[in-house]
């Protein structure tokens, strides 16, 4: 938990330096709703496999190429090929920021705790004694926007968890379709 409690820690500080030196850089006309945005991820798959991924952002356009925010994440998953059928919630929280490097392509960088449930994810024993634990996905890749508007898009990513281990619930590339208005 404590080291759980550093990231976040780390992960808040490194967000309040980006937004303190956005505001400290409102040199350009624009007023600060312009420069926030909100948006998220939804995901729905259905089967053997059921899942379903709500994830709402809040972000802040520091420049015009890089931005920067937090967001919410919370998954249903539910897996028919167990024998006692798993059925969890799974909920977490991001942090991330985005640097658009040509037009309309972008890198992007996120570190995200998540809060999963020992009996379905502690596949290497280390947390027998909890009912759930925390575990942090430090992801990093790029995406494609597309523009629906003058403040609205629709985003594809793929990431790639850098800390994935048999505990983690995403596999390699994590594709995400998203939306930012």
């Amino acid at each position: 938990m404590l080291r759980i409690t550093k990231y976040l820690f780390i992960s808040f500080i490194l967000v309040n330096i980006a937004v303190s030196s956005a505001f400290s850089q409102m040199q350009s006309k624009r007023v600060l709703s312009d420069k926030i945005f909100f948006g998220g991820n939804l995901g729905l798959q259905f089967g053997t496999i059921t899942q379903i991924d709500l994830s709402p952002i809040v972000g802040y356009r520091i420049t015009d190429d890089f931005s920067a925010g937090i967001g919410f994440s919370y998954q249903y998953y539910k897996d028919s090929r167990w024998d006692d059928n798993m059925e969890t919630n799974i909920f977490g929280l991001k942090i991330f920021s985005k640097y658009f490097i040509y037009e309309d392509l972008f890198a992007h960088i996120e570190d995200e705790v998540l809060n999963i449930e020992t009996k379905y994810f502690d596949i290497l024993n280390k947390y027998p004694n909890q009912d759930r634990f925390w575990l942090n996905c430090f992801m990093v890749g790029g995406g494609y926007r597309q523009r629906l508007g003058e403040r609205s898009s629709i985003t594809i990513t793929a990431l790639w968890n850098l800390n994935h281990t048999a505990n983690t619930p995403y596999s390699n590339p994590i594709i995400r379709l998203g939306f930012n208005f």
